[in-house]
């Protein structure tokens, strides 16, 4: 009788830790680094709640991430551009899907000022001239006489190709220090009152925001709810969430979560825009 309660003890102990009560559902979510914050809030909030989900977060970059959804080393890239063709036709040739994008916020691409710089508001043609070197000094742009110090984001970053493809659309200048994320780039120009950057609007945080506008005849704005929702501010954009196929079971419960009312509210917390 002894062995048979001993036996038993040991398969209820078994059965007890390798059930349902103790699985854990773990998600694996990668990349850009303007979502990390966000995707971190999302994660810790949703687990709270969730006692039996891992969601594991980290960023690198939006290439990075959706290089690792290609590889089969994440279940969720985030990226703060859309994928590119030949990325979808790396992960058609390996998965024969074309993946799945879902938008899950809005962000305005900020240009981060020092707060001693007199420079309140740029047009995209500006932006376009400073990034690419053709202006190189504040006054050209109703500035202090000094030299303008440019920086950004490496080339694995979202944000770098979208400020290339939406608003430079040339080279950028060999002058750019780039730097490994946007709160790398708020910190620099924080600390260097002739620098300008550019990044995602939950990081400016110590600087100034310049009011953008489209040309020199359009009103100038910044990157807020409104006018984000109005379509007014001209560099705003999608941030999104990759993966190879439909989700589904805990994947689908996090993803639905996120889209949801509670998960908007996290996005508008956090410094971005809900996608309503």
């Amino acid at each position: 009788m002894k062995n048979i309660n001993k036996t038993t003890a040991i398969l209820m102990i078994f059965t007890l830790f390798s059930g349902s009560a103790f699985s854990q559902a773990k998600i694996t979510v990668k990349g850009s680094d303007t979502m990390v914050i966000l995707a971190q809030k999302w994660a810790e909030l949703y687990m709270k709640n969730n006692k039996t989900s891992v969601i594991q977060v980290t960023g690198g970059g939006s290439g990075v991430g959706l290089t690792a959804l290609i590889n089969g080393t994440t279940d969720i890239a985030n990226s703060s551009r859309p994928m590119k063709q030949t990325e979808i036709e790396k992960l058609k040739a390996r998965y024969n899907t074309l993946g799945v994008e879902i938008p899950c916020a809005k962000d305005g691409v900020t240009l981060f000022l020092n707060e001693a710089n007199k420079v309140q508001e740029l047009t995209l043609k500006q932006l376009a001239d400073i990034y690419t070197g053709k202006t190189r000094n504040w006054k050209e742009v109703g500035g202090n006489d000094a030299e303008i110090r440019l920086y950004g984001r490496e080339n694995s970053s979202g944000t770098y190709t979208y400020f290339h493809d939406e608003v430079v659309k040339a080279d950028y200048s060999a002058t750019v220090q780039s730097l490994p994320g946007t709160a790398a780039v708020v910190n620099a120009v924080k600390k260097d009152v002739n620098g300008i950057g550019y990044g995602g609007a939950a990081y400016a945080v110590g600087v100034k925001h310049a009011k953008i506008k489209k040309d020199a005849n359009s009103t100038a704005y910044q990157p807020t709810a409104e006018s984000i929702k109005n379509g007014e501010y001209p560099i705003s954009r999608y941030l999104y969430m990759y993966l190879r196929n439909r989700p589904t079971g805990e994947t689908k419960k996090y993803i639905d979560w996120i889209l949801s009312s509670e998960g908007q509210m996290v996005v508008t917390e956090v410094g971005y825009f809900p996608l309503k």
